[in-house]
């Protein structure tokens, strides 16, 4: 394919991202990637820092840039990667989050039980892959391969999906940048410029050790200081919690729920094989549809559908209080109790203005996909086992915290 003219893109991360190729073109100008303007890249992290309302696009783009420097590395140093997979590679990195529905995790698991997004987003590149676009159709082949771990090249499926990828170091990076949280800066340039290939799998030459390291901590600061702070985790429960009352309300034949858009469909068959999404349907659904049903929904004649709504609205959040033991019966009670006084409704209803769960983390884990460290001696050997006892003792321990959400102000 011939492409006769250059895009390009004003990043605020990354500075100028350049669009060179057709098939890139095309995937970004298609319908089901543009949708990707209207997802939030982290939910409702806005409530508590303002400046967190960059989005899925963003990311993708933002990784695509990565994963161009990636390659231009590796190339350099004299790995085989030829200009087919070059392209695939990107194209993979670039539709990786596609099928993220609205509000990204926090309602993964809500709005359709069992299938993951990245299930939704293979589905929809073998549906680009299929389309009657010539520019798309059977061009995207490789890249599903790569995406899945398919082709023989390894490396090239690690850039997209492993332990020191391009997803990942872009989304700390642009997290970083927009919440103004200094912790997740990383060295993402440096840590590109260690990359190597041996034995088909990616390494990083050993004086890149220190960039690593300060990239899994920052991780590891980010998770519990940013994505898993107390009010993100109040609110994206609360957020869950209005689409599993309206899901509850719309399988009670309840009416007053339906809000006349796409997601209704999602209300009222949350639970759906992967093979019966209608691709157009779900592509079409994002953030905007949930924020309009959440402002219907705060004058619902259901009351706790009401509070909830108008509650996430106005940022009259559930009071989330965290801890490293596991919340113990007083604790409960007191809260279950507190919660009843102020709505005294029947327990089932109460379970969705007062409960509890768990949170974890496991940053770096000593399997399959540890990060390989290319000695100056030309052996090889894990991160773990460089005199780096962060990495064994702290980073690779499971972290397991507690919480209990109530709505008692």
């Amino acid at each position: 394919m011939t492409f006769t003219h250059r895009k390009i893109i004003n990043d605020p991360v990354h500075g100028f991202i350049t669009i060179n190729d057709q098939l890139i073109f095309e995937i970004i100008s298609h319908p089901y990637y543009q949708r990707l303007r209207r997802i939030q890249q982290m939910a409702l992290a806005q409530l508590v820092y303002p400046g967190a309302v960059h989005t899925r696009l963003h990311h993708s783009l933002g990784a695509y840039h990565l994963m161009c420097m990636a390659i231009s590395e590796l190339k350099d140093k004299g790995i085989e990667i030829t200009e087919e997979e070059s392209i695939a590679a990107r194209a993979a990195i670039l539709l990786h989050d596609i099928g993220h529905g609205p509000y990204s995790h926090a309602l993964e698991k809500v709005l359709l039980k069992g299938i993951s997004h990245e299930d939704i987003s293979l589905a929809i590149m073998q549906n680009l892959n299929e389309s009657t676009n010539p520019f798309l159709h059977g061009h995207l082949s490789l890249a599903i391969k790569i995406f899945t771990n398919q082709y023989h090249k390894k490396f090239l499926h690690q850039l997209i999906s492993g332990q020191l990828d391009v997803d990942r170091l872009d989304y700390l990076s642009r997290d970083s940048f927009f919440t103004g949280v200094s912790e997740g800066v990383v060295g993402y340039e440096r840590i590109l410029k260690m990359l190597t290939v041996r034995d088909n799998e990616l390494v990083v030459e050993e004086k890149g050790i220190n960039s690593v390291e300060k990239f899994l901590l920052s991780r590891r600061l980010m998770y519990w200081q940013v994505y898993r702070h107390k009010t993100v985790v109040a609110s994206e429960n609360m957020l869950i919690k209005i689409i599993e009352r309206a899901q509850f309300l719309f399988s009670q034949q309840n009416e007053t729920v339906k809000t006349g858009n796409l997601l209704d469909y999602f209300l009222r068959k949350p639970t759906i094989q992967l093979a019966d999404i209608d691709l157009t349907t779900y592509c079409n659904l994002d953030d905007t549809d949930i924020l309009y049903a959440i402002k219907q929904w705060q004058y619902n004649d259901d009351p706790i559908l009401a509070i909830l709504s108008k509650g996430l609205l106005n940022r009259k959040c559930f009071k989330c209080h965290i801890q490293s033991t596991p919340i113990d019966n007083s604790a409960w009670e007191d809260a279950h109790m507190k919660t009843k006084s102020l709505y005294p409704y029947p327990d089932e209803d109460l379970s969705f203005l007062c409960f509890k769960g768990t949170l974890s983390n496991t940053l770096y884990k000593n399997d399959n996909e540890t990060i390989k460290i290319l000695l100056k001696s030309g052996e090889i050997a894990n991160i773990s086992a460089i005199q780096n006892a962060i990495i064994v003792e702290s980073l690779s321990t499971p972290v397991k915290k507690f919480y209990i959400c109530s709505l008692n102000q």
